[in-house]
């Protein structure tokens, strides 16, 4: 059974004249609703679909998807009803992963990935084998949600089980492709972002024979809230690119 893409797309604004559409992969224990502003920003050119993947916000009821593999599984059959327009994929931290795995399903005619070494390069982490308390340290120490959210029990108490799911699927995933993407990959990566060295980013042209280029902004893994504005030049510079195309 196809999965339900009113489940797992959000569309903040409307685009009804759009030419590229660009599909927008959350990061571990993220939520549709943090990429809102990119929506915004690139309408009405490029129409901006952001996954909810199961287990937050309107989705909170249902059980997390355990792997990569699976979350990409899903989007593959959810991407196939969207050939109405050229594809552009954006992921950050574990959304890159899942792009990229989603790119080896179904290849977009681009793959931005963003704060997140290359899928062949591996570190041993466990922050998934931590209590609540060693898990909400590691999102304090990223920044990567707002600080009231972590402050209140209640609402990390319903945000637990899909941070935790998240962290087990992104640190227990392991590259497996041999064959390389046919699309260009365009990655982000922050200066000081203490999960990616420069060397780790680079490697993602190991990942691609279509063309690669890297873009280092300022700031740690999050960088993509304050460097926003780069960040969304590029991505609508590249839209543009295919419109015309």
């Amino acid at each position: 059974m196809r999965p339900d893409a009113d489940a797992w797309l959000r569309r903040f604004a409307p685009a009804p004249t759009a030419e590229v559409r660009l599909l927008v992969l959350p990061h571990a224990g993220g939520s549709a609703s943090f990429y809102l502003p990119v929506s915004r920003a690139l309408a009405p050119r490029v129409e901006v679909v952001t996954a909810q993947y199961p287990g937050r916000q309107d989705r909170h009821h249902e059980r997390p998807l355990p792997t990569i593999a699976a979350i990409a599984d899903e989007l593959a059959e959810v991407v196939s009803g969207l050939d109405d327009l050229p594809l552009l994929v954006f992921g950050h931290s574990m959304g890159a992963v899942v792009g990229y795995e989603l790119a080896q399903r179904r290849a977009p005619l681009r793959l931005f990935a963003s704060g997140r070494r290359a899928p062949s390069r591996h570190r041993s982490e466990t922050v998934h084998l931590r209590d609540d308390r060693g898990i909400i340290a590691e999102l304090r120490s990223l920044s990567g949600s707002r600080a009231d959210a972590l402050a209140n029990p209640e609402v990390m108490q319903m945000a637990m089980p899909a941070v935790r799911a998240d962290y087990r699927a992104i640190e227990t995933y392991r590259h497996g492709h041999d064959v390389p993407l046919d699309c260009p990959v365009t990655v982000f990566t922050g200066d000081a972002d203490p999960q990616v060295t420069l060397e780790e980013a680079r490697a993602w042209r190991d990942h691609t024979t279509a063309g690669f280029d890297m873009h280092i902004l300022p700031g740690g893994h999050f960088f993509i809230v304050e460097q926003a504005p780069q960040v969304i030049q590029v991505m609508a510079a590249a839209a543009s690119a295919v419109a015309r195309a």
